[in-house]
Formats: structure tokens, sequence, C-alpha cells
């Protein structure tokens, strides 16, 4: 890693691996391996930012992304929320080129909006 170059890195997570944003309960698996990557999302960002202050480290969570994983709970997503593949990358790339250092380690929507652990 150049230490002295901007680093950006972004995974895929999802609200429901928000802990204090669970208001349904169920999906126990999905839910548990988000929360854990949203862990190793603030884990790595703690230890790139000792190698490199510009760093961005963080997890997108993309919306309803209309593919055939969300197909079965695409009934309760209003039109406009639901997102064709090609705007859910456009807007998470938006998302990414705004975000600081500061930012570094949390979760962020298809929005901009943070999303709380």
């Amino acid at each position: 890693m150049n230490r002295n170059e901007a680093i950006r890195f972004a995974a895929l997570s999802a609200r429901v691996g928000s802990i204090s944003d669970n208001r349904l309960g169920g999906w126990y698996g999905y839910r548990a391996s988000k929360a854990a990557l949203n862990m190793m999302i603030r884990n790595l960002s703690i230890e790139w930012s000792r190698k490199n202050d510009r760093s961005i480290i963080v997890a997108l969570h993309p919306g309803t992304v209309d593919t055939a994983l969300s197909a079965p709970f695409q009934g309760n997503v209003s039109p406009e929320k639901l997102f064709d593949s090609g705007r859910a990358a456009r807007q998470l790339l938006a998302v990414l080129d705004a975000l600081a250092p500061a930012d570094s380690g949390k979760i962020f929507a298809w929005d901009g909006s943070e999303i709380q652990p």
C-alpha cells in the first residue's frame, strides 16, 4: 500500500447487518454475516489508518437491487427504491467519491446516509 496516495476500499454490505437498525428479526445467517463484515471493515480501517491517514475503508449498502436474490422481497419495496444494477453501481460510486478519511470504518447507504452499526 502506498503511504502517499489516497486509498479507497469498499465492501458491499446491507442495512440488515446493523444491530441498532434491526426491528424485524429473522434472517439470522444473513444478518450475522453482514454484521461480521461491518466489524471487519471497522477493524481494517483502524489498521490501514496507521499506515496511511488518507485511507477510506467503508461498507456500502446498495439498497434493493433488482436481482434474483431480492425478487422474493420486492413486493415490499416502492418502485422508486428498487434499483437496476447500473443505477446501484453509479449511486455507490458517487457515495464513495464524496467520502473523506474521517468517514473510514463506517457504513453508508446508497443515498449517502450513514447507517449506524
